[in-house]
């Protein structure tokens, strides 16, 4: 027997509000929520519901009746297609209120928190072309447009680089110009493409696994520097090396060109070889006369300019005086660390990946800084009394979790160490506020401070300072 078709449309919807993960918020004629994918606040619509669920609907606005005051153009062409940038088509003030206010509706709703007046959000100089590093994938099938599909005419060119279509793993939409990373990044890409497929150069078949060409990725850094790493799935030396040279021609620039030949069934450099073809197999980012040496496996902020923003926010809320012993939980390759170092007695920083201890190891050498330490291994592992017994009972910590927020053993340690302050960086807002509520009963947050690392979009970076009741 077949379902019966749930789907309905609601006319007349104004939508309210922006809600998490980029999403618009109106109201049912039933009270339930509406969550949309395709709308502003100040929208009025007509919807069609694609899922029902107890306490609310998703859908998509099938029919405008009046348009929002807070829309502006989308600059880029792949807009609504693409899966990046959902709020290009809401202006920026607008952007950060939205943000600003997710982040006091997190830390209040979840948090169950007491707070101070929150500082206003830091919003980014550059809405555009901000991002130091771009990931990009290539397809022997690509995502074909409706216009392409309704057409009578055959498609012969399918090779896309580019973007997953969002929840479609196999399906990848070409870019012509991406907003995302200043040029020569588009330039490479299209180049890149245009080469392999006068070449006869193949494209990955991610359904079942064949061609030559998996991934792309560029990484710029402020110093100018830039690298170029082209991920193959099969092997072919003369057409690899031709492709590389090419491009060391074209983009003298470059200054780090580099490859894995990945045969895994998924894509993931991290445990794969990288062969360094041209240049050093790093680039150097810069940031307040300290050097860090990135390469092609490390993490660093996406968005350099906002990074050193946060990295001051997080430096002024230690509020350091020279004196301190501080942990940097969650290190990554020690930028946060060596960042406040200058300011503190000692800093230990802890991490889970031993790549990015290697990096921290190397870019404090480098910077000639002696009072900091790193250690690697799974936080609630590591981070034990003994640890600290060895080490010494921190005066400040500060903690960069990933999205998922710490686990509760991190959490309790640090209850249990009780130090006089806790700078809580957090790229989640929401995790955060739950972490918060099982600090509350020993701590107070006496200051917030967002930060827009990533225009365009939903996301969102914030900096809450913790001081002992």
């Amino acid at each position: 027997m077949r379902k019966k078709n749930r789907r309905q449309v609601f006319e007349n919807i104004e939508v309210i509000d922006a809600g998490a993960k980029g999403k618009t918020v109106g109201k049912a004629p039933d009270g339930r929520v509406i969550f949309m994918n395709n709308t502003v606040p100040g929208d009025v619509v007509d919807v069609q519901t694609t899922k029902k669920r107890k306490a609310y609907f998703e859908g998509s606005a099938i029919n405008f009746h009046s348009y929002s005051d807070k829309r502006v153009d989308p600059k880029c062409e792949h807009f609504g297609v693409c899966g990046g940038c959902k709020w290009q088509n809401m202006g920026y003030g607008y952007q950060l209120y939205y943000k600003q206010r997710e982040v006091e509706n997190n830390l209040r709703r979840i948090g169950h928190l007491e707070l101070p007046s929150i500082n206003p959000i830091i919003g980014s100089k550059d809405q555009y072309f901000y991002r130091n590093k771009m990931e990009f994938s290539f397809s022997d099938s690509r995502w074909l447009t409706l216009e392409e599909i309704q057409s009578d005419v055959e498609i012969e060119d399918k090779n896309a680089l580019g973007f997953h279509i969002p929840g479609m793993w196999d399906k990848i939409l070409d870019i012509k110009k991406c907003h995302l990373q200043a040029d020569p990044s588009n330039a490479i890409r299209l180049e890149v493409k245009d080469f392999a497929q006068k070449n006869d150069i193949t494209f990955f078949n991610p359904r079942n696994q064949y061609g030559m060409l998996r991934t792309l990725m560029i990484r710029t850094a402020s110093t100018g520097e830039m690298m170029v790493l082209i991920q193959f799935f099969e092997e072919d030396r003369i057409k690899r090396e031709l492709l590389l040279n090419h491009l060391t021609s074209v983009f003298p620039e470059i200054t780090s060109l580099q490859y894995v030949i990945n045969k895994k069934q998924n894509d993931t450099i991290y445990d794969q070889e990288i062969i360094c073809f041209s240049g050093r197999d790093h680039i150097i980012e810069e940031m307040e006369g300290l050097q860090f040496k990135i390469n092609a496996k490390s993490f660093y902020q996406t968005n350099s300019e906002q990074a050193y923003e946060l990295y001051k926010v997080t430096r002024d809320f230690a509020g350091l005086s020279g004196k301190e012993l501080v942990y940097d939980l969650y290190t990554g390759t020690g930028t946060i660390a060596q960042f406040v170092s200058k300011n503190a007695k000692k800093v230990i920083g802890i991490e889970s990946v031993p790549e990015a201890i290697i990096d921290a190891k190397a870019n404090a050498a480098n910077n000639n800084i002696d009072n900091v330490d790193f250690f690697v291994g799974d936080m609630k592992n590591v981070f034990n009394t003994d640890f600290i017994e060895t080490h010494g009972t921190p005066d400040i910590i500060i903690t960069d979790p990933p999205r998922d927020g710490m686990h509760k053993d991190v959490v309790q340690q640090i209850l249990n160490i009780a130090p006089p302050k806790v700078v809580y960086v957090s790229c989640n807002s929401a995790t955060q506020a739950r972490d918060l509520e099982m600090m509350k009963h020993q701590y107070t947050v006496t200051k917030v401070q967002p930060v827009d690392m990533f225009p365009q979009t939903h996301h969102v970076e914030n900096v809450v300072l913790l001081e002992k009741l």
